[in-house]
């Protein structure tokens, strides 16, 4: 696992503290491009731009180096209805 990525999975386990947790490296392993699935009750009652502002403020200095972040950012229950399907 790159450093990168292991900053990032420290980060959101830390503050975010979810029930699930995806990080997968998109650039070939280069670290350049990430996209992450975070399913957290911290996620509950704010609207999408505010949970991405939110992982966007803990993951800044990480993001300083990326070329591309995508977020998908779940209540438990938004995951559990995914799921479900």
């Amino acid at each position: 696992m790159s450093v990168l990525k292991e900053a990032i999975e420290e980060k959101l386990r830390g503050k975010l503290e979810p029930i699930h947790l995806e990080i997968e490296d998109t650039s070939g392993g280069c670290g350049a491009s990430f996209s992450v699935v975070i399913v957290s009750k911290e996620f509950a009652g704010k609207a999408l731009l505010q949970r991405h502002r939110l992982v966007n403020e803990i993951l800044a200095e990480e993001i300083k180096s990326i070329h591309a972040f995508q977020q998908k950012t779940l209540t438990p229950e938004q995951w559990q209805k995914q799921q479900d399907k």
